[in-house]
């Protein structure tokens, strides 16, 4: 099997936001000032006047008058390999914190955060079987970055409203801040095309960790269903039909099946 490199071979396809009106606060400088500062406590944003306390849900992301608040450091021409990548991890610890919506609407206790959801993903592509055509070590990369912008947009979900344009939008911009507190360059460049590629569902790559994203959450609902004694209907609607890929839809059918006969033996 043919390996590709992460960069040769595919063109980046990027988006441009769009630009913010004059006095007006695009999303994503939003979400970007409510970096937390390493050096105050949690839960303390910097702004003007004075630190300024959160809690709850809404530790991490952007408060009313969050155009006021200080932002994470972005790399300069000066700034050094290892400053860019410490400020991009920190950056990224958002994903280790910020517990995932969907389980949260549903009254689930302590749920999985982004990075639960992502590193299953990632054992999914490291154990499927090798596919004609399809790097196995690429879908685990997608799968590592395909939500990282959700370290600043947070998790939206269908019952935020957000229309799916606007969405992918607002995560562009915050991956597009991302890249540039990593100080760009190649490895920016990589997780911008691997965010994309995901994003335009445009690969065989793309279609199998779709797939897996759908299957890591039908297997966490049947989990929580077992560990909560809760019905999570929705989620197995939801991603009922939609799948692309024989691997997807086997994996899918085992864990369906999994979840009635845990059903049936409720009823019995």
């Amino acid at each position: 099997m043919a390996v590709r490199s992460p960069i040769v071979g595919r063109l980046p396809r990027h988006h441009v936001a769009s630009t913010p009106a004059p006095g007006q606060v695009s999303p994503c400088s939003l979400e970007i000032a409510a970096w937390r500062d390493p050096r105050r406590p949690s839960g303390v944003r910097a702004v003007a006047g004075g630190d300024h306390h959160v809690s709850g849900s809404f530790a991490g992301r952007p408060t009313p008058d969050s155009s006021r608040v200080e932002g994470p450091p972005v790399a300069s021409a000066r700034s050094s390999p290892a400053s860019s990548a410490i400020d991009f991890l920190s950056l990224c610890r958002h994903l280790k914190t910020t517990k995932r919506k969907g389980w949260i609407n549903h009254g689930i206790k302590g749920p999985e955060s982004i990075a639960d959801h992502m590193y299953r993903m990632a054992l999914m592509a490291l154990i499927t079987a090798d596919l004609p055509g399809v790097d196995r070590e690429r879908c685990i990369k997608i799968a590592i970055v395909h939500d990282i912008a959700e370290a600043i947009v947070g998790d939206i979900t269908p019952s935020d409203g957000v229309p799916k344009a606007e969405k992918s939008r607002r995560e562009q911009a915050a991956l597009n801040e991302m890249c540039k507190v990593l100080g760009g360059g190649l490895r920016a460049d990589e997780i911008k095309e691997l965010w994309e590629e995901y994003e335009n569902n445009s690969s065989l790559e793309a279609n199998l960790v779709k797939d897996f994203d759908k299957v890591e959450m039908i297997l966490q609902a049947l989990e929580y269903e077992s560990e909560h004694g809760k019905v999570l209907d929705e989620f197995f609607l939801s991603t009922a039909g939609k799948f692309q890929t024989e691997t997807g839809k086997s994996w899918a059918a085992e864990v369906v099946s999994r979840r009635n006969a845990a059903l049936g033996n409720k009823l019995n």
